[in-house]
């Protein structure tokens, strides 16, 4: 009896279910790829989804490959980190010059002068004056911030203060607040070349952050929609033909 057919029909079975399982794993990768920092709009930087090692990065961080389709992630590992509160992007707003938007924002925590309630409050050290955090940037000036709130809630308040204003800092609704970091984050860009270039490159991709965020935090910690409002507004202004809607 001949045996040696039956082995070459299994031989063949054998290859070919090797060949669809490999085809499988092939397009499942390139999925995967798709998903995570790989095949992109060719019109944007590759670069801006590249791959990150998640271990070691810091838990806060969202890396560039996380963005969904259409989205891209404003990570402070490429040029799009120049549009981060954190980066050194000087501007001068009212007349008083801020090395960064962060310093901008954080200063508003501290006392604006001697008669400054915060200032009169007994037992608290103030880490920074005012005009220091101004000029601090990054890691630098949220530590400063994280400090000033912990006088804050020693002397149970919630608001801040600019040019002698009180506002609410958590405001459920866009305020006063809200509106002062608009403005600012509108010097920003106009006074700094080359984060309006970035933030025009980003063309109509749907800006996300690079940190993890609550879902109620007020309006004016989602610098992401601020700046894409102003995107749309900045080429409104060129004449792309954008739909106001």
């Amino acid at each position: 009896m001949n045996t040696s057919k039956p082995f070459r029909l299994l031989w063949v079975a054998l290859a070919v279910l090797s060949e669809l399982v490999s085809g499988c794993r092939s397009q499942h990768a390139k999925a995967t790829a798709a998903g995570e920092g790989g095949a992109r709009d060719s019109r944007y930087p590759a670069h801006w989804w590249q791959t990150m090692p998640k271990e070691g990065a810091p838990k806060w961080e969202i890396l560039p490959q996380e963005a969904g389709p259409g989205e891209v992630i404003l990570s402070k590992r490429n040029e799009l980190g120049l549009l981060s509160n954190f980066a050194a992007t000087p501007f001068t707003f009212r007349g008083k010059r801020y090395a960064s938007l962060e310093g901008f924002w954080q200063m508003m925590k501290y006392p604006e002068g001697d008669d400054d309630p915060r200032a009169k409050f007994p037992d608290l050290h103030w880490a920074y004056t005012r005009e220091q955090v101004g000029q601090l940037t990054s890691f630098e000036a949220k530590k400063a911030g994280t400090l000033a709130e912990s006088n804050m809630q020693r002397m149970g308040i919630t608001w801040v203060t600019f040019e002698g204003k009180q506002m609410e800092y958590e405001p459920a609704v866009p305020g006063e607040h809200y509106q002062l970091i608009v403005a600012a984050t509108w010097e920003k860009v106009r006074q700094n070349p080359e984060v309006k270039r970035v933030l025009l490159s980003t063309g109509e991709l749907v800006l996300k952050p690079d940190h993890y965020q609550d879902p109620a935090a007020p309006a004016a910690w989602r610098y992401f929609e601020i700046l894409t409002q102003i995107r749309t507004e900045l080429r409104r202004e060129r004449g792309d033909g954008v739909n106001p809607d």
